[in-house]
C-alpha cells in the first residue's frame, strides 16, 4: 500500500473493476469500496452532464455527496464562482447541525457545532 493507493482503486472502479475484484485484489472491506464506487459514479454523472444541464437536483446532490464547489466544477468544466452562483441562487446551503456530547443525559452547555447538506433544519437559532 502507499499513497496512491485511494486513486488507483478509483481509477479501476472507474474502468469497471468490480467490487469483488477489487475486494479479491486488496482486501479492502466491501462496503467501504461500494461507497467509493458510488462517489465515483456520481462524479462520472457530474461529467457526462456538464456545467449546462446541471440541475439544483444533481447540484443538491454533488453536494450531500461531499464534492466541494471546486471539484463540481472540474467535473462540469466551469468555474467554481459559477458553481457557488448556481448553488447560492438556488437556494442551495448547508444547515448548522448541533452534536449532543452528552447523548441527551442531561442539557449540553458546549457547543459542538458543524455544517452539512444532509439536513432539512438548523439545530440552533440565528439572531
Amino acid at each position: 500500500p502507499t499513497d496512491k493507493r485511494m486513486f488507483v482503486l478509483a481509477a479501476s472502479i472507474k474502468a469497471g473493476y468490480t467490487i469483488d475484484r477489487l475486494y479479491e485484489l486488496t482486501k479492502i472491506d466491501r462496503w467501504f469500496l461500494e461507497k467509493m464506487k458510488n462517489i465515483i459514479e456520481y462524479y462520472t454523472l457530474l461529467e457526462n452532464l456538464g456545467l449546462a444541464k446541471l440541475t439544483p437536483a444533481v447540484l443538491l446532490g454533488a453536494k450531500q455527496f461531499g464534492f466541494s464547489d471546486k471539484q463540481i466544477a472540474g467535473a462540469v468544466k466551469g468555474a467554481m464562482l459559477d458553481i457557488r452562483k448556481q448553488r447560492r441562487e438556488s437556494n442551495i446551503c448547508p444547515f448548522v447541525k448541533q452534536i449532543d456530547t452528552v447523548a441527551a443525559e442531561w442539557p449540553a452547555t458546549t457547543n459542538y457545532l458543524y455544517l452539512t447538506y444532509n439536513g432539512s433544519t438548523h439545530d440552533i437559532e440565528f439572531p
